[in-house]
Order: C-alpha cells, then structure tokens, then sequence
C-alpha cells in the first residue's frame, strides 16, 4: 500500500512538473514573439524614418515647383498663340513647327504637368501612409481614426492585391460611422496587415488551384473589410475572404505561437499570435475566427471605443 501511494504521489509529482514546463515554454514562446515583433517594428520605425527622410524633402521641392512651371508654361503657351496670331512666320519657323509638332505639344504638355503633379501628390501619399502604418512616436493610447488605418495598409498592399500578372484581388470596404477609438495605433494597424496578408495568401492559393468557397460562382477573389459600432463602446471590425476556408483542426491551433502551414520560409507562424496578444491583452478586446473548409474566412475583431480593462478570450465558430 505504502508503495502505491508513493507511485501515486510520484506521477502527481511529474504531471505537477510537465505541466509547469508546458505553461514555463509557452510563456518562453510568448516572450520570444513580442521580441520578435518589438525588433520587427523598431526596423520598420528606421526604414520609414529613412524614407521620410530621403523621399519627402525631394518630392516637397518637386511638387512645389511642378506649380511655377505650370504657370510658366500656360504663359509661354499664350505668348505663343498671340505670335501666331499677330505675325506671319517664316518658312523657317514654319517648318520647325511642323518638325516638332507644336499643335501637339501645345495641347500635350499641360496633361504632362499635370500627370507629374498627379505622381508626386502619389507618392506622397503612399510616404504618409507608411507613416501613418507604423506611428512608432505614439507609445500612447490615443483616440484614432481606425479606417485611416486600414486604408494605410490597403495601400502597403496594393501590390499584392492587383499584381501586373494573374487575377486582380477585388475589395469591398463597407465602413460605418465610427467616432476615434482610443487604442495603439501601430500595434492594431499590424493586426490589420496580418489578417490581410493571411487573406491575400489564401485567395492567391485558390487563384493557384482554381478552387473558391462554394459561394463564389463567379470565382472574384474578394476581400472584404466592413466596420460598425455593436453598442455604446464596442465596435467591430470585419475582415474577410471567399477563398477555400480554413480545415477545423487548423483553424483551432492559428492563434498558437509558430504554428503555420505555410512552407519552410514563407511563414513564421506569430502574426496570428501577435495579434490575438495585441487585441486582447493590449486592447481588452477579443478576436473570432470564422472558417468551414470550402466557405471562406471571417476575421471578427471586437474592441473597446474607450480603453477599459476588460479581457476577453479568442472564440472559434
């Protein structure tokens, strides 16, 4: 008797002990994603102080002065005309003019400035947008327009999203009238880039094996994003994509730290993580993740208008 108690009290010792180094490696796993995501966006935070810095000052000059030669130019074009219609040309400038085109000239460059101004102001906005994406300087909660937010990231990733080659990712924003949400602006901007750059993965998966969700006939890979207040100080924000959906047993294991499917290198296996951190440890919020195989995905992300302590846990439908 006295042995199988001993026997006893000694499993209860180890499963005491693995249990302990189970919660010990996640929490190891946990830091090691936050050191992750800390280093990533602090070489974000360099790269884009870097672009503000070398790209910002040249357009600024270019933009500026793309006005004074618009001004110029519309002058020397008058000046012209009043020449053509006051003095008769000699064959030699008449000749020229037919050399160079001066009619097309005439009526091409101010459609010339104003593409170039049209590029700059581009530019500049995809700069601010980058800018807007990271806001490193704001360690703060603040109150924040959070559809500038994910149009800033929508821009990051226009390149993906309408490639020169293959199917054009089409996306829908239905946004509703959102007053500022007090939250981290950089931190839930990268929620959005992780969700979204997990939806283009899986619609450029279906585009690569011509398979969608069932409801998507006419087989448009479609994203969309949809925002609303629920109540008082809750708003949701809905991402969303009609690829081949998520199997249950993946689905159940997203949020864990290093879990992925992707292959060796294109896949780390913490945004997920980092995101479900960031909703709702950081925010008090909660994130669901909808997905049958073959219906799509849904992301739902749910969080307080006003910072509050409330945690929430992730719920799989």
């Amino acid at each position: 008797t006295k042995l199988k108690y001993a026997l006893q009290k000694s499993e209860a010792g180890e499963r005491e002990q693995a249990d302990q180094l189970e919660q010990t490696l996640k929490k190891l796993q946990l830091t090691q994603t936050q050191l992750i995501q800390s280093e990533k966006m602090s070489s974000l935070g360099q790269l884009v102080a870097g672009i503000a810095h070398e790209i910002n000052n040249p357009i600024n000059f270019i933009y500026a002065n793309i006005k004074y030669a618009d001004n110029y130019a519309n002058e020397l074009m008058y000046l012209i005309k009043l020449y053509q219609k006051s003095c008769n040309p000699s064959p030699e400038i008449e000749e020229e003019s037919e050399k160079i085109d001066l009619e097309f000239i005439l009526e091409d460059l101010p459609q010339l400035l104003k593409s170039m101004e049209v590029g700059t102001e581009r530019i500049y906005e995809i700069v601010k947008s980058l800018r807007n994406f990271s806001r490193l300087d704001e360690a703060e909660m603040k109150p924040v327009n959070i559809h500038e937010g994910i149009d800033s990231t929508l821009l990051i990733l226009n390149n993906r999203l309408a490639p020169k080659v293959g199917k054009q990712i089409n996306v829908i924003q239905e946004y509703g009238d959102l007053p500022k949400i007090y939250c981290y602006v950089s931190q839930l901007n990268q929620v959005f880039m992780n969700i979204l750059v997990n939806g283009i993965d899986a619609l450029e998966e279906a585009i690569a094996k011509d398979k969608f969700s069932e409801s998507n006939e006419q087989q448009i890979p479609t994203i969309k994003i949809q925002t609303k207040v629920v109540d008082k100080n809750l708003v949701t924000i809905t991402i969303s994509d009609n690829g081949m959906g998520i199997k249950e047993q993946v689905r159940n294991k997203i949020f864990d730290p290093f879990f992925t499917t992707k292959p060796v290198g294109q896949g780390t296996g913490i945004g997920l993580a980092i995101s479900y951190q960031i909703i709702v440890d950081k925010h008090g919020g909660r994130i669901f993740c909808n997905s049958q195989e073959g219906k799509g995905t849904e992301f739902i992300i749910e969080i307080p208008i006003q910072n509050n302590t409330r945690k929430f846990k992730t719920l799989y439908n």
